[in-house]
């Protein structure tokens, strides 16, 4: 036993490797090591001999695992020693910078449209994007024979086999959250809908899927002076400019009557958008005084209350605020694009949280 203990001892002692280690390992307490055997050998032994020799071999097997663990511990320091010796780490160097996100151009527009009608004492109001063809169409005055109802302009979702619900639709505007905040809500009211619309058409101002803002005011003595001031606050806001003159044109919306799309004066210098000065001018939204059939269609009654309602295309005033060409830009760019055009990390702070629903 004595041999044996002076000869993985110093074999230990001389290891110069782990793998040279770890045979040493197998060879001295693994499955078939010399020690194992030796302990198996016990059982052939008397009671009187196993007192003696049982002990011994016990101690014996202790001591070499206790010895090959601070050979691997040693080794393991010799390595790092060594590999802190060829190594060399210069720690005045600048650390490594992270990528810092970017706000979407459509989600800051969207954050600045709210903050501008929430001072104008609008609330914000939501709905589903898959709606029914009758909140969608039917509820809005919209006839059936109207092209927007049309497969090739809206995209319909599909009905199993019989499946007998009303069609459905993915909304084609935010407008039928103002007939479902009218049923819930009555009047008077004062909200605006923000959110995602889909139309099957794609180009450079046109995407199947974009954003929509939409206004609704009802009351007792409403009409279209308020939303000419509500317009021209919320343009001069908007384009940070300080004087605007907006132009009325009638136009026909199965919603409102009368109707009216709305123009800016503005000017185009070296391809540089200029809103309040210079001759032409520029279509942003539509507009008008509620229909009656919406109305009733909200459960209010038209012989009390009256309201006018306005609607844009989010990611229209964010093309011309921002000088951004391509409506199809918003939807493949990275961040390259969008810090191009000024839109930095939390440039603005959510207003969602804080805001009436």
């Amino acid at each position: 036993m004595d041999d044996l203990r002076d000869k993985y001892i110093r074999l230990i002692a001389n290891a110069d490797g782990e793998a040279t280690l770890e045979d040493l390992r197998v060879q001295a307490v693994g499955k078939k090591g010399e020690i194992s055997l030796a302990m198996r050998e016990l059982g052939k032994m008397t009671a009187e001999e196993r007192l003696v020799a049982g002990p011994k071999l016990n101690a014996l097997k202790d001591e070499i695992n206790s010895a090959l663990a601070a050979k691997k511990a040693a080794l393991g320091d010799a390595a790092l020693d060594e590999r802190l010796r060829g190594e060399w780490l210069d720690v005045t160097l600048p650390g490594r910078t992270r990528r810092q996100g970017t706000i979407h151009p459509i989600s800051q527009v969207t954050e600045e449209v709210t903050a501008i009608f929430a001072d104008m004492g609008f609330a914000v109001a939501e709905g589903p994007q898959i709606e029914s063809d009758w909140y969608n169409f039917d509820a809005l005055n919209i006839p059936g024979h109207h092209p927007a109802r049309a497969e090739m302009d809206t995209f319909y979702t599909h009905r199993g086999e019989g499946d007998e619900r009303p069609p459905h639709v993915l909304r084609t505007h935010t407008s039928p959250v103002q007939i479902r905040t009218m049923q819930e809500q009555g009047a008077p009211l004062r909200i605006i809908a923000p959110g995602r619309v889909y139309r099957a058409d794609y180009d450079m101002t046109h995407t199947p899927m974009f954003h929509q803002i939409e206004g609704l005011a009802l009351d007792k003595d409403i009409s279209m002076a308020n939303l000419k001031w509500v317009l021209e606050e919320f343009v001069k806001a908007f384009f940070e400019v300080d004087d605007v003159e907006l132009r009325f044109r009638a136009s026909h919306f199965p919603f409102t009557e009368p109707s009216a799309e709305v123009d800016i004066r503005c000017s185009w210098e070296g391809g540089t958008l200029k809103v309040g000065e210079g001759d032409d001018w520029l279509e942003i939204l539509g507009s008008g005084m509620v229909h009656p059939h919406v109305l009733r269609a909200g459960n209010i009654d038209p012989d009390e209350w009256q309201g006018f309602a306005f609607g844009m295309g989010i990611d229209r005033i964010a093309m011309l605020k921002y000088g951004i060409p391509d409506l199809r830009a918003f939807f493949d760019s990275d961040l390259r694009w969008l810090r191009h055009y000024g839109f930095a990390a939390l440039d603005v702070p959510t207003l969602r949280g804080g805001l009436s629903r």
